[in-house]
C-alpha cells in the first residue's frame, strides 16, 4: 500500500480517528461518581458562580485549547469544507498533547462569513483557555483573528499566519549569523503573499529587518506601488508594496540575500539561485514540494547556501510544531489574555538559542544518526527534541509577565520543574537529584574520557553546574573530539602518558600486593586501564566519584572499583538498582546487576541500601521482599530466604521504613490486595522498593517492566560502595551519563 492507503487505514482503525477523552479522577465507586457529578459537583459550580476566576482551579479550562476551522484553506487541499478538515484538526490536537501536554477539542464550523464565525467562537470563551485558528482562507483569516483578539479575553492565535513566521524567524537569525550578515541590511524576497507570507514578513521586521528591504511577489509578480494604485492587490498585500517597476520573481531574486518561499513547488530555478548575493539563505517552504529542491539549491553554487524546507527528509525543517504547542503552554500557564509580539519574539529567540546547544542522542537517532551540530545544515532544532518545551515555554511565560498580558505570576525556576513533570515521571524524579547536585558540585572522573558521549556529557555537566568532570585518557584525542563537536570548553584531563601517575601505581600495589598484583603490574594497570586509574583516584580522594562502563562489559567495568574502592565499612554488600518510572508511580528494583544468589543477610543489606537511595530522590521507601509465595503459602528454602530477610530488618531498630514479605509481585504493587487479602501486612500502601530473590529474577523483572510496562529506567545505580562509583550500561546515551553522574554527585555530598 502507498502512503495514502496507509493513512486511510491508520485513521479508520477502531476506534476511528486519533483522539478520545480520558478521565483524570477515579470513577470506580458510588462515592467517586457522587463527587464527579451529582450531588457533589454543585459545590464547585457555586464557587465559580461567586468567583469566575476559580474556574481555573476546578475545571480543565486552564489546559484546554479549541482548534477551530471552517475548512476553507486546508493544507494544500484548498476549500474542502468543515467536515473534511476534521482529520487535520484532530491531528493538531494530537500534536498539542504529544509535545506540550495540552488538551484539545477540535471545532469545525460550517460558517464562511466573518461575522457569524466570530460570534460562534466568542460564545465558546467560557469553555477554553485559548483559541487556535486553523486553515481559514485569506483575507478573512486576518479580520477574524484581529476581531477575536480584540473581543476575547483568552489567547487567540492563527497558526497559519504566525507559526511559520516564528520558526523561520529563528532560522533566519541563526542563518544571518552564520553568513556573517546584518539583519537590518539584508535584502529579502518573498514568493507568496498569503496569510503566512504577510505575517512572516511582519515578524521579520519586528526582529530587525527593514521593511523597505523586503520585496514580495504573488502569482502576478512583484507587488508594486503601481499595482496598489491600480487596485490590483488587497489592503494586506499592499503594506509590502515596493516602489519599483513591475517584474517577476526572477527579477526580484537578483542580488537578494534571502529567499522566502510560501507559494508553490518548482518555481525557482538554479539560475535564479545563482543570481542571488553571496552565501544566500533560501527558505523554500512550499509543501510537499518546495519552490526548489534541497539538492538543486545546494548544487547551484560553490559558496555556502543555507537551505530550509518544510520537509522532514532534508536539513532545517521549518515545522510549526516547534511553535504553537509551546507558545500556548507558556500562555496558558500564566493565564495570558493574548499571545502578543513580545511572546512570539521570545519563542523565536529561544529556538534560535537552542539550535546552538549539543543535541541529545535520542534526537540524533530519531533523525537517522546523522550528526546534528550548529551550522548551515542545522539552524533550527528538530521537532522531536524534548528540550524545546523547557526552552520555549518559560521564555514565552516570562515575556507574557513582562509585557503585562499575564494574569498570574509564576516562579520560572519552579515552572521548569513542572514542565519536566509533564513529560514523564522520570524527568520529574531526576530534577530532584539534579537540583541537589547543582547545590554542591563534586569532582567526578569519567574513565572512558576519549569517548564522544563522555566528552559531550562532560560538557553538559560543566555547563549546567552539575559536576566538575575529569576526563581520563589521551588529551590530544579529547581536545580534537571536543573541537569537532563544537564544544567550547576546556575540561580537566588526566592523560596517563603525560601525567605522572606513579603515585597511583604505588597505591594500587599497596592495596593489591597480597592479592596477586606485582609492583610492575600495578604501574602498568594505572597507565593503560583508566578503570583502575579512576578507581585509585577515587580511593585516594583526588576525585569524589567515578563513572565507567560505557564501552566495557558490566562485569569487567565493575571489577576494578570493587577491588580498589570496595564496599562501605558497615557492609560487605554492593548491589545494582534501577529506578523505574511510570505515569504516576516510581519503583526501585534491586538487585538487578551484581549478586547472583544472595542469602537473607545480603537481601537485608540490599534493602537498606535501596531504601537510602530512594530517599535521595525524595521518595519514602516501602519495601517488599518478592517471591512466588505469599506470607508462608509455600515453605521451602527459596521462600524462607526473603522471609528471613524481613525478620532481620524488622528486628533492626535502625530500619525506619516499612518492609514485609515474602510476597508475590502483584501483592506488592496492588494496594487492594495488600489491604484486602493481607490486612496484617506492614505495608499500608503499595511497595515502591522491590527486592528480588536473586539476580536472575531481578534482571528479568526490571526489563519486562521497562519494555512491556512502558516504564522509563534510570540506572543501574550501584549502592553499598565505600565511595560513589557507578557503572553504565554499554551503549547508554549522553542523558543517561548525565543522570548517573548527578546521582554520583549526590552520593558524594552525603
Amino acid at each position: 500500500m502507498g502512503l495514502d492507503d496507509d493513512a486511510r487505514e491508520y485513521h479508520r482503525q477502531d476506534p476511528p480517528g486519533k483522539i478520545e477523552i480520558e478521565t483524570t479522577k477515579p470513577t470506580n465507586t458510588q462515592r467517586d461518581l457522587s463527587l464527579a457529578y451529582s450531588p457533589g459537583v454543585a459545590a464547585p459550580c457555586r464557587d465559580i458562580a461567586a468567583d469566575p476566576e476559580s474556574v481555573f482551579e476546578y475545571t480543565a479550562k486552564g489546559n484546554l485549547v479549541a482548534v477551530v476551522s471552517n475548512g476553507s484553506a486546508v493544507l494544500g487541499l484548498g476549500d474542502i469544507g468543515a467536515a473534511a478538515s476534521k482529520p487535520v484538526m484532530e491531528g493538531k490536537g494530537v500534536l498539542f498533547k504529544r509535545f506540550a501536554d495540552i488538551d484539545v477539542f477540535d471545532i469545525e464550523l460550517d460558517i464562511d462569513a466573518v461575522d457569524p464565525f466570530c460570534e460562534a467562537v466568542k460564545a465558546m470563551e467560557p469553555t477554553f483557555g485559548g483559541i487556535n485558528l486553523e486553515d481559514i482562507k485569506a483575507p478573512e483569516c486576518f479580520e477574524i483573528e484581529e476581531r477575536l483578539r480584540e473581543e476575547m479575553d483568552v489567547p487567540v492565535f492563527h497558526d497559519d499566519q504566525h507559526g511559520t513566521a516564528i520558526i523561520s524567524g529563528a532560522a533566519l537569525m541563526n542563518a544571518v549569523d552564520i553568513s556573517d550578515k546584518d539583519l537590518s541590511e539584508i535584502e529579502i524576497v518573498f514568493s507568496g503573499a498569503g496569510a503566512s507570507a504577510i505575517a512572516t514578513a511582519r515578524f521579520y521586521v519586528s526582529l530587525g529587518a527593514r521593511k523597505e528591504n523586503i520585496t514580495m511577489c504573488d502569482s502576478s509578480g512583484i507587488i508594486t506601488e503601481e499595482r496598489v494604485e491600480a487596485g490590483d492587490v488587497n489592503e494586506y498585500k499592499s503594506q509590502f508594496a515596493s516602489p519599483v517597476e513591475s517584474g517577476d520573481l526572477a527579477d526580484a531574486m537578483a542580488g537578494a540575500d534571502v529567499f522566502v518561499g510560501l507559494s508553490v513547488g518548482g518555481i525557482v530555478s538554479q539560475e535564479m539561485v545563482r543570481s542571488m548575493g553571496d552565501d544566500p539563505i533560501i527558505f523554500a517552504m512550499a509543501n510537499p514540494d518546495p519552490e526548489i529542491t534541497y539538492e538543486d539549491a545546494k548544487d547551484a553554487r560553490d559558496d555556502t547556501v543555507i537551505m530550509a524546507t518544510g520537509r522532514s527528509d532534508y536539513p532545517n525543517m521549518v515545522n510549526n510544531v516547534l511553535g504553537f504547542p509551546f507558545l500556548f503552554r507558556g500562555a496558558l500557564d500564566v493565564r495570558a489574555t493574548e499571545i502578543n509580539e513580545e511572546m512570539k519574539a521570545a519563542a523565536s529567540a529561544a529556538l534560535a538559542d537552542l539550535a546552538r546547544k549539543d543535541v541529545p542522542d535520542a534526537v540524533v537517532k530519531a533523525y537517522g544518526d546523522d550528526p546534528l551540530q550548529f551550522g548551515p545544515d542545522y539552524v533550527i532544532p528538530k521537532p522531536l527534541d524534548p528540550r524545546v518545551l523547557f526552552e520555549v515555554a518559560p521564555r514565552v511565560a516570562e515575556a507574557a509577565m513582562e509585557s503585562g498580558s499575564a494574569r498570574t505570576e509564576i516562579d520560572l525556576e519552579k515552572y521548569r520543574e513542572r514542565l519536566e513533570a509533564r513529560l514523564g515521571k522520570s524527568r520529574e524524579m531526576m530534577r530532584v537529584v539534579l537540583n541537589k547536585a547543582k547545590s554542591d558540585p563534586k569532582r567526578i572522573a569519567l574513565a572512558e574520557g576519549t569517548d564522544e558521549k563522555m566528552i559531550r556529557a562532560a560538557y553538559q555537566l560543566s555547563e549546567q553546574g552539575i559536576a566538575e568532570p575529569v576526563l581520563l585518557g589521551d588529551a590530544d584525542s579529547i581536545s580534537k573530539t571536543a573541537a569537532e563537536l563544537g564544544l567550547s570548553f576546556r575540561p580537566e584531563v588526566v592523560d596517563p602518558d603525560d601525567r605522572d601517575v606513579s603515585g597511583y601505581g604505588d597505591r594500587l600495589y599497596e592495596l593489591r600486593k597480597r592479592k596477586g598484583i606485582t609492583k610492575r603490574e600495578a604501574d602498568d594497570l594505572v597507565k593503560r586501564d583508566t578503570n583502575y586509574l579512576g578507581s585509585v583516584m577515587v580511593e585516594n580522594g583526588d576525585v569524589d566519584a567515578m563513572l565507567t562502563g560505557l564501552t566495557h562489559h558490566y562485569p569487567s567495568a565493575l571489577r576494578p572499583p570493587l577491588q580498589i574502592v570496595g564496599s562501605a565499612d558497615d557492609t560487605d554488600t554492593v548491589a545494582g538498582v534501577y529506578m523505574l518510572t511510570f505515569k504516576n508511580r516510581v519503583i526501585f528494583c534491586a538487585d538487578t546487576t551484581v549478586n547472583q544468589d544472595p542469602d537473607a543477610e545480603t537481601l537485608a543489606e540490599v534493602t537498606r541500601h535501596t531504601a537510602d537511595l530512594a530517599r535521595r530522590f525524595n521518595v519514602e521507601p516501602r519495601a517488599a521482599m518478592l517471591s512466588y509465595s505469599n506470607f508462608g503459602s509455600v515453605d521451602n528454602e527459596g521462600t524462607r530466604k526473603p522471609r528471613d530477610a524481613v525478620d532481620i530488618l524488622q528486628r533492626d531498630d535502625g530500619v525506619d521504613f516499612p518492609v514485609d514479605g515474602e510476597m508475590q509481585a502483584d501483592t506488592a504493587v496492588v494496594e487492594d490486595i495488600l489491604n484486602g487479602t493481607y490486612e496484617f501486612s506492614q505495608l499500608d500502601e503499595a511497595a515502591n522498593v522491590l527486592v528480588f530473590p536473586n539476580l536472575e529474577a531481578g534482571n528479568i523483572g526490571y526489563k519486562l517492566l521497562q519494555r512491556l510496562g512502558g516504564a522509563e529506567a534510570i540506572g543501574p545505580m550501584l549502592v553499598g560502595m565505600d565511595e560513589p562509583v557507578h557503572v553504565l550500561q554499554r551503549g547508554d546515551e549522553v542523558k543517561d551519563i548525565v543522570n548517573l553522574a548527578s546521582v554520583a554527585v549526590v552520593d558524594a555530598q552525603e
